[in-house]
């Protein structure tokens, strides 16, 4: 897999030496060197879920305001499905045997990225798959993509966000067989995954696969791998094709199929 600089890789817990000899000096972090983007959208009321979702997000305000002992309190508990907003899907979702949400090693969610950017095809048609073709362009500008590397597919959905019928192409409720939006083709996927062996693909839309897909092939190609899945990020136009660091930190929910994710990523600065 790519190398981590010493100060993201102590960062990412990715090279772990065990405990520092008595004598050793405190190692110090610093991140002054770096923008961090939020790759996130916020869960709400207004959040997208899939459309055959039967529950939404649900947020009940359980305490807020001055205690007996005069001191604030708030508290609140909270209800959503795995399965929406910015999320990750774990490899058993399509993957019998496969890892679930908290199966999945650190190692795999927090990687260097690559940002493949098909916003303007995306543009002129909305059901556009990331081709293998696509890929290869990719690789012949900036390199060839590593094992091991975060790839997320920049599309431009994220402007959309929340209005559902833009954003999922079809707001019929209980309905998911209208649905019209970007994502990876078939044979992106294979050479990303079968042959590249990448840690994970991301992207600003619904789904790794594109909307009108009824066989979900990117999500059983990734899944087979062990390889999960990030949905619904946003603010990807702000990370550069290269050199970006990503966190991809799901609730980590006992035989999980996915989870609510809080994405991040570290951009050098220049």
């Amino acid at each position: 897999m790519p190398r981590l600089s010493a100060t993201l890789a102590a960062l990412a817990v990715l090279t772990a030496c065990g405990p520092a000899a008595p004598s050793a000096e405190p190692q110090s972090l610093s991140l002054d060197s770096y923008q961090l983007v939020d790759l996130t959208h916020a869960f709400g009321g207004d959040t997208v879920y899939w459309p055959t979702a039967t529950t939404k997000f649900q947020l009940e305000q359980l305490a807020y305001g001055p205690t007996d002992a005069g001191y604030f309190y708030s508290a609140n508990s909270l209800c959503t499905p795995e399965h929406g907003g910015t999320h990750l899907d774990a490899p058993i979702h399509f993957a019998e045997g496969q890892q679930t949400t908290a199966e999945i090693p650190l190692e795999r969610v927090v990687r260097p990225a690559v940002i493949i950017d098909i916003s303007p095809k995306s543009q002129a048609d909305r059901d556009y798959q990331l081709s293998r073709e696509d890929v290869v362009e990719f690789e012949r500008e900036r390199g060839q993509i590593e094992r091991g590397t975060i790839v997320l597919l920049r599309t431009g959905w994220s402007r959309y966000w929340p209005n559902v019928r833009e954003y999922l192409g079809d707001d019929t409720p209980g309905d998911a067989s209208k649905l019209s939006f970007p994502s990876y083709g078939e044979d992106a996927a294979r050479l990303l995954v079968e042959e590249r062996q990448v840690a994970a693909l991301g992207v600003d839309t619904a789904s790794i696969d594109i909307g009108r897909s009824q066989d979900f092939r990117v999500h059983r190609i990734a899944a087979a791998r062990g390889v999960p899945g990030l949905e619904n990020l946003t603010n990807l136009d702000q990370l550069p094709p290269r050199g970006a660091i990503v966190a991809a930190l799901p609730m980590k929910i006992a035989r999980g199929s996915g989870g609510p994710l809080r994405a991040i990523a570290l951009v050098p600065k220049t």
